[in-house]
């Protein structure tokens, strides 16, 4: 057989599998997300006032403190907001966090309702100041507004209204809001360990992380519900180049800051973690891919062909979707000399780290820590943890979500994706096995800016659905 012989067949081996794949595509129908907040201004404006209360009691958390007479205001403030959820379900405060129980009709499958109400600092210029909660165009503004103070409410409007109708939940209900979420302190796990005393272990936590994404990836329009099944591990982590110093007049080769300046090229530019598509991913892709355009849709739901390419070109295309396939590093602080003509004995930078599935946090900082000794640099773990383990998507709780998103925002598709940031849910996993983040309001691109940035607001028609998914998700956990 020669050379032009077998070149042929694989080029017809390519075209084949490229026609059964463009057929496989044509076959599925393209599909369109049609779900748009139902107008009910009355009820979205009432739930407005009551987030804008919320807004307006500073709960601004920092690092190793808890200011608790901020929080025990807030606390008030939920107390005049929602009297029946105090009067009737058991309140736990815990240093500034809490827990409340409601007793349902059975105590098998316990349901966890949780988000956080702290919030991270204000600072630049506001449109409106930061806690003046203002309602104006059609948005509730604020700093917590849609991080994530408006979960709280939705929650918390949930049991309020199926209390005042005399309903029993079929389950135990937990509602449960860290006063330290934003700080990465310990005041969700005080929350955990008290639930580990009582035996209670979750059939399913409801946290935030994703929500109703408008056009989660570039040419795939309209809202998306993203339900995050597991969250990347997280670490920071100092890398430090020694020398000698001296005057900045006669330099010598090597020095502090130019090695750790090749070390960070380096691992900017040389792909140095492994790429792998999780199945959680796959099963994203699946879902988004006939509401996509049709190169995107004959890519998505061709993964057997496409995912080797994918892989290639999805960090380059979308931040976000690269780091759902690999461990990533970003470079966010440095130091050197305090003088302009000294060269500095020492030089540092820092990486946030954020680990996935299938190249954890001991064989990620492994392959760190190779390359910072190629170029002389040594590496000092400061504090981090792992990765979650990944929820079932074919198991019954997440399926349970899938479908109350289905019933509370018809037309918008559920679907899991991985969270790249960090929640208090990650400390639930210990005692639950099915943890799903996912705050049912709707962000756009106005929203998802605001997050930590100037600006912050939720629009003020996607609160009523917020309560509904809530007031349903209660309903629907099934005794057994």
């Amino acid at each position: 057989m020669t050379i032009l012989t077998i070149i042929g067949c694989l080029l017809g081996a390519v075209l084949l599998l490229l026609l059964a794949s463009l057929v496989h595509t044509l076959s599925i129908p393209a599909r369109k997300s049609s779900y748009k907040p139902s107008p009910d201004p009355e009820r979205a404006m009432a739930y407005a006032r009551k987030l804008s209360r919320m807004v307006q009691a500073e709960t601004v958390s920092r690092p190793d403190t808890v200011d608790l007479e901020k929080f025990l205001a807030f606390h008030r403030v939920l107390e005049e907001l929602f009297p029946l959820v105090h009067r009737k379900l058991e309140k736990i405060e815990i240093g500034g966090s809490l827990l409340y129980h409601w007793k349902g009709q059975s105590s098998t499958r316990p349901l966890v309702l949780m988000s956080h109400q702290d919030v991270v600092p204000a600072e630049g210029e506001w449109e409106f100041p930061p806690f003046s909660g203002e309602i104006t165009d059609g948005k509730v503004w604020g700093r917590g507004a849609s991080d994530t103070k408006c979960s709280v409410m939705a929650f918390f409007q949930a049991v309020e209204e199926l209390l005042a109708e005399g309903f029993i939940p079929p389950n135990d209900v937990w509602l449960s809001s860290s006063c330290t979420e934003e700080t990465g302190g310990d005041g969700c796990t005080k929350l955990v360990e008290e639930l580990k005393r009582r035996g209670v272990k979750p059939w399913l936590v409801c946290d935030e992380g994703g929500g109703i994404i408008r056009e989660p990836i570039g040419g795939i329009h309209g809202n998306f519900a993203m339900l995050g099944v597991f969250e990347k591990g997280t670490a920071e982590v100092r890398f430090t180049a020694s020398g000698d110093g001296g005057h900045a007049s006669a330099p010598k080769a090597g020095s502090p800051i130019p090695r750790l300046a090749d070390f960070v090229h380096e691992a900017e530019h040389r792909r140095i973690f492994r790429r792998k598509m999780p199945k959680e991913v796959a099963a994203m892709f699946e879902t988004l891919a006939p509401y996509a355009s049709f190169p995107l849709r004959w890519v998505f739901t061709n993964l057997w062909l496409f995912r080797p390419l994918l892989l290639q070109v999805l960090p380059a295309i979308s931040a976000q979707a690269g780091a759902m396939i690999r461990t990533t590093a970003a470079f966010t602080m440095q130091t050197g000399s305090e003088a302009y003509n000294m060269m500095p004995q020492s030089a540092t930078v820092t990486a946030n780290l954020r680990f996935i599935p299938h190249q954890g946090m001991k064989e990620s900082l492994a392959v760190l820590e190779k390359l910072a000794r190629k170029h002389g640099v040594e590496m000092e773990f400061l504090r981090g943890n792992d990765y979650t383990a990944p929820t079932d998507i074919s198991g019954e709780p997440f399926r349970l979500v899938q479908a109350m998103v289905e019933k509370t925002f018809p037309g918008c598709p559920g679907c899991p994706y991985v969270m790249t940031g960090a929640s208090d849910s990650r400390f639930y996993q210990p005692i639950c096995d099915s943890v799903v983040r996912f705050a049912p309001v709707i962000y756009g691109p106005e929203q998802m800016k605001g997050m930590h940035g100037l600006n912050e607001n939720i629009e003020i028609d996607c609160l009523p659905g917020a309560v509904d998914f809530y007031r349903n998700l209660i309903a629907a956990v099934p005794k057994s």
